[in-house]
């Protein structure tokens, strides 16, 4: 996002921080509700765009979410609803991605509350590796032809009692309605907003065998040093790294291992 789009959605994010603030708030439902909206968004062409024409006053289109939504959600989400509406947007679409955006966070946000959110972290990062390795299952997941209900259940056969409830939501939305993206950058999108819950930055640790406690806690205090903020260590184990340990954090990769340092070597000497 850009612009107009970029300032609204920061907004609706600090509104929606002050919501769920409030314990009264449910965030679960909440984010089923922000998640029917983008749905309804999303199908309804002609209705967002009228409700991101900035020709339209304000007050206009938060009174027409009101009609149309008003009984059907709760009154925070159509309070959070319609003060989006009267935000300026660059383009109607940005409205969807941010609705559907904060739909997510508010999940997360219910898996922070009861002390899950590292449990939901973890089980997203595990999924992708899942997907990424069995292209069976990735074209189940995202066959254009298999009904929604067939693969909420595969989801649900292959999630259900062994990940959280709160993964098998967001992964079941994003399966069943990706809005145009990849299997992998909607993972890789909710694992993200799940770092941003804490503040915190991911980094992906490859290592040939698994990290000891001890390794853990150092790598992980040597990273927070070097980014200056709290770390969340997503590990893989990978036998085709000889020794050491490969970390990724974003696009900057800190090479460490011995196989690395070998492939570099066999490039000096063939160069």
């Amino acid at each position: 996002m850009n612009g107009a789009s970029r300032e609204a959605l920061t907004a609706a994010r600090e509104r929606l921080d002050a919501l769920t603030d409030a314990t009264s708030v449910d965030a679960a439902r909440l984010a089923d509700e922000l998640a029917a909206v983008t749905a309804l968004l999303d199908r309804e062409v002609s209705l967002r765009r009228v409700l991101t024409d900035p020709a339209q006053p304000g007050e206009a289109k938060a009174e027409l979410v009101q009609r149309l939504v008003g009984g059907q959600i709760s009154g925070p989400a159509t309070d959070l609803v319609s003060g989006m509406v009267r935000s300026r947007w660059s383009q109607p679409r940005d409205l969807v991605d941010a609705l559907e955006e904060l739909a997510d966070v508010a999940d997360l946000t219910a898996a922070q509350r009861v002390g899950r959110l590292d449990s939901v972290e973890d089980e997203l990062f595990r999924f992708g590796r899942i997907i990424s390795s069995s292209t069976e299952l990735r074209a189940a997941l995202t066959n254009r032809g298999a009904g929604t209900s067939a693969k909420t259940e595969l989801l649900h056969r292959l999630l259900g009692g062994r990940a959280d409830a709160t993964t098998e939501r967001l992964v079941t939305r994003l399966v069943t309605a990706p809005r145009g993206r990849s299997l992998e950058a909607g993972i890789e999108a909710l694992s993200k907003l799940a770092a941003e819950r804490r503040d915190r930055t991911v980094a992906v640790v490859t290592s040939a065998v698994p990290l000891s406690d001890t390794q853990k806690r150092r790598l992980g205090a040597a990273l927070a040093k070097l980014y200056g903020r709290t770390m969340h260590l997503n590990l893989d184990v990978d036998p085709a790294v000889v020794g050491g340990i490969r970390v990724q954090v974003g696009d900057e990769v800190i090479n460490g291992s011995i196989a690395d340092r070998l492939e570099d070597a066999a490039r000096r000497m063939a160069g």
